[in-house]
C-alpha cells in the first residue's frame, strides 16, 4: 500500500484549509472565512499570523477566555490522573463537582451530561417521567409548553418543537408532545397549562432568536405559575448562565429557583463539553439505574473543569466584569442607533444587534467586522450577537466597538 504523506495542517494556508473542508466536511454550518490556529484570553491568531478579537466567545462557552490558566492547569493535572472511567464506577472528581454545581445554584442534585442538547433531553425525559410517577399524568399524554423563538438543539426531538423551518425541514415526522406558546406571554402560558402539563421550558433569555429578553417579571411570573399549578419550570441557562448576563444565572435577575437548571458550555471552559440538568432532589429522584446514561457524562476531566469553573464564579469577579463592561457595551450600542443600528437589546456581556438593511446583511456587517480584525457572527438575516469572553480588557472592547462603529459607517 502506498502511503502519500500530506503537509501538516500549519503549513497550508487559509484559503487551503477552507478547500479541504468544504470538500471533506458535511455542509451544516456557514463559517466566516477564517481559521484559527492559536488563540489566548480574547484574541485569536488564523494560520497567516493575523490577529482577530473574538466577540463570540464560542456562542458564550468561552466565557473565561481562550486558554485560562487556571482552566488549563485544571486540566492538564487530571489528564496527569484519570480522564474517564464511565459510570460503572465512582470517580474521584464528580462528587466534588455535583456539590459545588448544587451550591452555586441552590439547587439538590447534578445529572452530568456532554453537550447542552443532552442536558435538554434528559431534561425532558425527567420531566415525563415525573409527570408520570408524580403528578399522575395518564402513561403517554404528558405535554410541555415551550415559547415560540425558541433555541434547545438540534437533535429529532428538539426541533419538533422549533419554528425554525431551516432547523425544521426534512426532518420529520416530529415527536409530539410539545405546545408552543408566544415568548414573553404568562397569559398564554397559563391558558396552555392543563391537567396533562409536565413542565414549562423557557430561555430566560432567547439567544439564537437575538438576545431576545423577557419584560421585568415575566420569569417571577413563570415560576408562580408553574408551582401554584404543580408544573415544573425548566430554565435552560446553556447560553445565559454561568456569568454572561452579569449574574450567576439569567434567572438570578429576578430571584427565580426553576425546578430543573439546564446548564452547558462555558461549564466545560471550552476545553471539553460539559454540560449538566441540575434540579430538586424530589424531581431528580424519579431517574433509577438504567433509566438514562451517557458514557463520558461526569467523566473526572470533565468534572475537574467544571469544578474548576465553578470556582472561578464563586469569587464573583467574571460577574462584575459582565456588569461593568456590559454597561459599556450598551452605553456604545445606543450611540450607533440611527446610524446604521436599528436597535439592539442587552444583559450584561451580551447584545444582540439588529443592522439597518440600507447598512447591509447581519453576514456582510459581520464580513466587513472580520475584514478589520473583529470576530462576530449574524442571525436570523439582520442581527449580529456580541458576546466576548468575560476576561475581555475595557480597551478592547472599546476598539471592537470602534469597528463596529466604521464599518457601519461605510
Amino acid at each position: 500500500m502506498t502511503v502519500t504523506s500530506q503537509r501538516p495542517a500549519a503549513a497550508r494556508s487559509s484559503a487551503e484549509l477552507i478547500a479541504v473542508e468544504e470538500e471533506k466536511l458535511a455542509h451544516n454550518y456557514h463559517p466566516l472565512p477564517v481559521v484559527v490556529a492559536k488563540a489566548e484570553g480574547s484574541w485569536v491568531e488564523d494560520v497567516e499570523g493575523r490577529r482577530y478579537l473574538d466577540l463570540l466567545a464560542g456562542y458564550s462557552a468561552l466565557n473565561f477566555g481562550h486558554g485560562h490558566p487556571v482552566l488549563l492547569d485544571a486540566a492538564h493535572r487530571q489528564l496527569d490522573r484519570v480522564t474517564l472511567t464511565s459510570r460503572a464506577f465512582h470517580n474521584d472528581r464528580l462528587a466534588g463537582f455535583a456539590e459545588s454545581l448544587a451550591a452555586l445554584t441552590g439547587l439538590d442534585m447534578t445529572l452530568p451530561m456532554n453537550t447542552g442538547a443532552e442536558a435538554v433531553e434528559s431534561a425532558l425525559k425527567i420531566a415525563r417521567k415525573w409527570a408520570y410517577d408524580v403528578k399522575g399524568v395518564a402513561p403517554g399524554r404528558a405535554e410541555i409548553i415551550v415559547a415560540a423563538g425558541n433555541f434547545h438543539g438540534r437533535t429529532t426531538t428538539i426541533v419538533s418543537f422549533s419554528d425554525d423551518p431551516v432547523a425544521r425541514t426534512g426532518f420529520e415526522p416530529f415527536t409530539p408532545g410539545f405546545t408552543t406558546v408566544p415568548y414573553n406571554d404568562l397569559s398564554a402560558i397559563e391558558a396552555a397549562i392543563g391537567e396533562n402539563t409536565a413542565a414549562v421550558l423557557i430561555e430566560p433569555i432567547q439567544g439564537e432568536a437575538g438576545v431576545l429578553i423577557p419584560d421585568d417579571g415575566y420569569l417571577a411570573g413563570v415560576r408562580e405559575l408553574t408551582r401554584r399549578t404543580g408544573t415544573l419550570f425548566i430554565a435552560d441557562e446553556i447560553q445565559s448562565g454561568l456569568g454572561r448576563t452579569g449574574a450567576t444565572l439569567a434567572v438570578d435577575h429576578e430571584s427565580v429557583l426553576p425546578d430543573l437548571l439546564l446548564l452547558g458550555k462555558a461549564l466545560g471552559g471550552g476545553i471539553v463539553p460539559v454540560s449538566a440538568v441540575v434540579g430538586r432532589a424530589d424531581v431528580m429522584r424519579v431517574l433509577g439505574p438504567g433509566t438514562h446514561g451517557s458514557t463520558f457524562g461526569g467523566n473526572p476531566l470533565a468534572a475537574a473543569l467544571g469544578s474548576a469553573v465553578i470556582r472561578l464564579l464563586e469569587t464573583g469577579e467574571y460577574q462584575q466584569r459582565a456588569q461593568r463592561l456590559g454597561r459599556i457595551l450598551s452605553a456604545r450600542l445606543a450611540a450607533l442607533v440611527g446610524h446604521g443600528v436599528v436597535e439592539f437589546r442587552s444583559r450584561g456581556l451580551w447584545a444582540g444587534v439588529d443592522i439597518d438593511p440600507r447598512v447591509g446583511t447581519g453576514r456582510e456587517v459581520s464580513e466587513r467586522l472580520l475584514a478589520a480584525g473583529v470576530l462576530v457572527k449574524d442571525t436570523h438575516g439582520s442581527t449580529i450577537r456580541i458576546a466576548p469572553p468575560l476576561c475581555i480588557e475595557e480597551e478592547d472592547l472599546h476598539l471592537a466597538l470602534g469597528a463596529l462603529e466604521n464599518v457601519l459607517a461605510g
